[in-house]
């Protein structure tokens, strides 16, 4: 028998919202019958949409047979049975939105920023804790296949001592004009919390830091290639935020990591995301579900020499990581393990501290570009 449990949903109008976190993850959950707790009890989680178009709001609950949502986060606050809240909603709006469901004793749960600002993030954290609710930042980048090998290979000693880190990010966003952006356009407002630093060195640091070791300084460019986008209505306006960012970082042990972040890069590579980690004993590289190794006992030995064709397939060198286990959509199995810690008292780490952690690794690559020097990472304490 599955217990019933509210789950506030703000902001899953969106496109990330609806599809990761409602569909593929509380949805498919409910679908399978629940998620276990710790004790052996199911819960069964019921979503109660929330937002500010109640047209969305209320084609959204049609769609999926789903009849509670409100534009009222207040009156989805006061509801006793809905134990947990969640925001997907742009990152200007959901430091506030947190506050009033922690004040309203929920257990919450964020998309990533957190906040827009690192003192937002920590302060965040500390109302968390001291309100004794479980508090939770979605870091799915842990939990795709690709990255899920490359921990199996750092767990298993494969690369024997780790050099460096190789991180490509990014495709070509469309500038509005001549083809329809797949991205909204408050993306490339840094007054509406846009800006690629912002929207992924959060998940930088938690892959990096889970990975390899904690990041202990960084230099980074920030560039605006495209300085003018057409928004949703076809109208032109001035880009204010960065579309791409080029970094360095140094982690524990010397690890030197670079990063390249684009919006405005074609793909010619294997994935949209690809992370290339050399070690004294073996190499890899990993995309968003497939990864492949070169071991030093299978390494080639490569020549220079431009003056004759290339004659050597370099991608032949390398041998793929079996799956070796099913592997689950990546928001669903973090969702899952966010209400067995918050319903049932299980192990979690990636709290509302780990999401500011994130923040402060944006902040300090704001300050590197802003004052064009390296810039040192401390540890971060509430």
């Amino acid at each position: 028998m599955a217990w019933t449990v509210r789950v506030i949903m703000n902001g899953v109008t969106g496109r990330m919202g609806r599809n990761q976190h409602l569909v593929r993850s509380i949805l498919a959950i409910r679908q399978q019958g629940g998620v276990s707790l710790p004790d052996g009890t199911v819960v069964l989680p019921e979503p109660v949409l929330v937002g500010r178009n109640p047209a969305r709001l209320e084609d959204l609950a049609r769609a999926y047979g789903l009849s509670l949502w409100t534009t009222s986060l207040d009156e989805a606050l006061s509801d006793p049975e809905a134990l947990v809240y969640f925001d997907a909603q742009v990152t200007g709006a959901r430091a506030g939105a947190l506050q009033r469901a922690i004040a309203a004793g929920k257990h919450v749960y964020c998309e990533k920023p957190v906040a827009s600002d690192l003192a937002s993030a920590l302060e965040l954290a500390r109302l968390a804790r001291a309100a004794g609710v479980a508090n939770g930042v979605v870091q799915d980048k842990l939990f795709l296949p690709g990255i899920r090998k490359l921990r199996r290979l750092v767990d298993a000693g494969f690369f024997g001592r780790v050099l460096s880190v190789h991180v490509q990010f990014g495709y070509w966003v469309f500038e509005g004009d001549w083809q329809p952006s797949q991205r909204p356009s408050w993306n490339y407002r840094r007054e509406e919390g846009g800006g690629i630093i912002l929207d992924m060195f959060c998940h930088w640091q938690y892959v990096l830091e889970n990975l390899f070791g904690r990041i202990r300084s960084l230099v980074c460019l920030g560039a605006t290639h495209i300085p003018q986008r057409w928004d949703e209505e076809g109208r032109p306006y001035p880009c204010t935020a960065e579309d791409a960012a080029y970094a360095i970082l140094q982690l524990d042990g010397g690890v030197v990591v670079q990063v390249l972040s684009s919006w405005a890069v074609r793909v010619r590579r294997d994935d949209l995301l690809q992370i290339q980690v050399d070690g004294t004993h073996g190499s890899a590289v990993a995309g968003l579900r497939d990864c492949c190794v070169q071991h030093r006992t299978c390494t080639p030995r490569a020549v220079w020499n431009p003056d004759v064709p290339k004659d050597h397939d370099y991608y032949a060198d390398w041998s793929a990581v079996p799956d070796n286990e099913s592997f689950d959509n990546a928001f669903k199995v973090q969702w899952e393990l966010f209400l067995r810690h918050a319903l049932g008292g299980a192990p979690y780490r990636r709290d509302f501290l780990e999401g500011a952690r994130g923040l402060q690794v944006v902040e300090a690559a704001y300050t590197s570009w802003r004052e064009r020097r390296w810039v040192d990472v401390p540890e971060l304490e509430v």
